[in-house]
């Protein structure tokens, strides 16, 4: 049972699949859902800070560099470009975006993404991390009320 946990918890870590990903497989595994939420929302935050703090430098550092240098730089321009049409869009209400960007399980827009864009952003890291945070709790939520419902039903089927 540990090892299917510690599974949970490293699939949440992993960037585009995160929690997305961790807990629909926690409940293929009849894991239950309670337990599987926590570990796959511990797992999913654990990146952030690191991501906050160095995403902008790795991408700003290799930029310039022969081989990484022209998908660095593309990264780092949509993420400015991304950022600053948030910004506009959203205005005062950043906060509320980004944790709506976050908790609404769709491809691309995990913590990964949402703590990048804070970070690009210049977002204080306080406003970051809870933002990232509550739209992990959010898309856990619906993540887990989606699999547990569609898991119920085949089970009942097969």
């Amino acid at each position: 049972m540990f090892g299917k946990y510690l599974i949970v918890f490293l699939v949440s870590m992993v960037p585009l699949i995160e929690l997305r990903g961790a807990i629909p497989y926690s409940q293929m595994f009849e894991l239950p859902l309670l337990q599987s939420y926590i570990v796959a929302i511990v797992g999913n935050m654990v990146p952030v800070p690191i991501i906050y703090f160095f995403a902008r430098k790795v991408l700003v550092w290799g930029a310039d560099k022969p081989v990484i240098g022209k998908f660095f730089s593309w990264c780092l321009e949509k993420g400015e470009r991304g950022g600053r049409k948030l910004q506009e869009k959203a205005g005062k209400g950043l906060f509320v975006a980004l944790l709506l960007f976050v908790g609404i399980p769709l491809p691309g827009t995990g913590a990964w993404t949402g703590t990048l864009a804070a970070s690009i952003l210049d977002m204080d890291f306080k406003s970051s991390v809870i933002a990232v945070m509550l739209g992990v709790l959010l898309a856990g939520i619906i993540m887990g009320a989606v699999s547990a419902g569609a898991f119920g039903a085949l089970r009942a089927v097969f």
